[in-house]
């Protein structure tokens, strides 16, 4: 689960890491007004959107206007913000589509001498949570990994026992800080190191992390991403859930119980088991298909999570064909093919449907298959219910 920057930051605080002022605006006029609260002579007003690239990214409706600006005063304050509410943003990360500001944060201009990017992560090689530090601050991670990995600084530390202040000195020395700023880098990474674990985060980035003039260390942006297994840990963080910002069919297969994530292809996937499901978009991009989601429909899938499944595979107008990999372990194939049937008589289908079905009574579900009389396209194993469906795509 993803929330705001704003969001992020107040719970950054609450946790005692150390963040700009900051005032959340909905409308030109109380854009206008947090400037003037803030009262310094800089304020940045800054698109709340669950993407990343904010400051580079244009909208559509104004294509001058940035998606973060400094202004200096109230005047400017509001006109960027009339700019920017109910406009589309187009950042490197929402692609041509963009996504709707629809809420700003005004925050208090810095004195800044340095920035430094911030990120923690789970580390499976590490076995725990690795705080990854670099001089490039404001630029994307990925990009100075590959063109300057050797700026990149990481730090394993104990979920536990947290980042020990030792660690924090090694990587401000490393990061060639001075004295004020080692000593308020003592004070913050172990916080953040400790926010992150208590909130059960599978992400935490700030980029840019700041150092202003005066050497205190701040998180002058925020990206916090939690693990949704975690959730029920956390109402709090359940209650800053926006699901304005989500994708419609994710949110639509989350309340289904399927888990769902909408991808660009045209090759519609509907499997239990998430690894199996992995290894099915696999094969559908080695023989030449781009497919169009990850759909796990789980071991214990019903007729009406099936048919619904189907109902969110199909709605998607760019998906062309539909391939169904079940392997009949605890529920078994005749059963899932009964599902299946009804699901299709209730559905109605214009596109290919494949077929693979294995494991528990599956000569059972092959002989219903071929009994029905519906234009499904049996497979016999993996690799052959991928080609077939790539073939029936271009057919």
């Amino acid at each position: 689960m993803k929330i705001h920057e704003y969001q992020a930051k107040q719970l950054l605080r609450a946790a005692g890491v150390a963040v700009p002022q900051g005032i959340v605006a909905r409308t030109p006029d109380e854009a206008a007004q947090a400037f003037t609260t803030l009262g310094g002579s800089l304020a940045v007003v800054k698109s709340q959107i669950h993407a990343g690239g904010r400051g580079k990214g244009r909208f559509t409706e104004h294509p001058e206007q940035r998606g973060v600006v400094l202004v200096r005063s109230a005047a400017e304050a509001q006109q960027n913000a009339a700019r920017m509410l109910g406009s589309t943003l187009v950042t490197i990360q929402t692609g041509e589509a963009g996504k709707q500001v629809n809420t700003l944060f005004v925050e208090q201009g810095l004195k800044i001498a340095r920035e430094l990017y911030l990120g923690i992560v789970v580390d499976r090689e590490a076995g725990g949570p690795v705080l990854i530090m670099s001089s490039e601050g404001g630029m994307e991670i990925e990009e100075v990994a590959k063109h300057s990995p050797e700026k990149i600084l990481q730090e394993p530390f104990d979920a536990v026992a947290g980042l020990y202040p030792y660690q924090a000195r090694k990587l401000a020395y490393a990061l060639g800080l001075d004295a004020a700023a080692v000593r308020s880098a003592e004070k913050f990474l172990p916080k953040i190191c400790r926010f992150f674990v208590d909130y059960d985060c599978s992400m935490t980035e700030i980029n840019p992390l700041v150092v202003t003039e005066d050497g205190q260390m701040l998180a002058l942006d925020a990206k916090v991403t939690f693990d949704d297994n975690a959730l029920f840990r956390h109402k709090d963080v359940v209650a800053l859930r926006d699901l304005s910002e989500e994708e419609p069919a994710e949110v639509r297969a989350a309340d289904t119980g399927l888990s769902y994530v909408k991808l660009n292809g045209n090759i519609g996937c509907l499997v239990n088991g998430a690894g199996l499901a992995m290894s099915t978009m696999d094969l559908i991009k080695l023989h030449g298909g781009e497919p169009a989601n990850f759909l796990d429909v789980g071991g214990g899938a019903d007729e009406d999570q099936v048919t619904e499944a189907f109902r969110i595979i199909l709605a998607d107008s760019n998906v062309k064909a539909v391939l169904v990999n079940i392997f009949g372990g605890i529920m078994r194939c005749d059963i899932i093919v009964s599902a299946l049937l009804n699901a299709y008589e209730k559905v109605g289908f214009n596109v290919p449907l494949v077929v693979r079905l294995e494991g528990t009574n599956v000569e059972k579900a092959r002989e219903m298959l071929q009994a029905s009389g519906r234009a499904i396209i049996a497979a016999t194993d993996l690799t052959d219910a991928a080609q077939k469906v790539v073939r029936a795509l271009n057919a």
